[in-house]
């Protein structure tokens, strides 16, 4: 089999770019300390409002010992639960999700709030929101023919309104 000298030269072009590439990116991620996520907490999907911080009537925002709040929420096809959230401005917020179905994204615009939630485990983002204002909280990761529908409220408000 005849390979011809351009179509060489184009494939050795393509493996050195490919193994520069690798490079860079093993480099980056080294010499940044980056690595995948650990120390996951499973959670059972299907059994999601039978659990104790997951069920119903827990969801919401929660005063902590320490001052700081936890907000505990739901994902699930198309909404996420509570709908609207009030949460005070510059206050050490620890936002605990979980899916009830499928793969969902969480992100805020405009703020640092952005995690996905993967059914089976339980998502945490710890954050402070620095503005006051009025906020969506949209999916970003595409779960069905109602995604474009999966939307909730985030009012962050002045620390003395709540």
């Amino acid at each position: 089999m005849h390979i011809d000298q351009t179509e060489k030269k184009w494939i050795y072009i393509t493996l050195v770019m490919t193994v520069v590439m690798m490079g860079v990116l093993t480099f980056y991620a080294v010499g940044s300390n980056i690595h995948p996520p650990s120390g996951f907490e499973p959670i059972d999907s299907t059994r999601l409002h039978l659990s104790e911080e997951f069920g119903e009537d827990n969801l919401g925002l929660k005063k902590n010992e320490d001052g700081s709040l936890t907000l505990t929420m739901v994902a699930a096809r198309y909404g996420f639960y509570p709908s609207t959230v009030e949460v005070p401005v510059q206050t050490p917020i620890k936002i605990r999700i979980a899916s009830a179905d499928v793969l969902h994204g969480v992100h805020v615009p405009f703020t640092n709030f952005a995690t996905m939630v993967v059914p089976g485990y339980i998502s945490e983002v710890n954050t402070t929101f620095q503005k006051t204002g009025d906020f969506t909280l949209l999916c970003n990761e595409y779960c069905g023919l109602g995604h474009d529908h999966m939307w909730s409220r985030l009012k962050i408000v002045p620390k003395s309104s709540l």
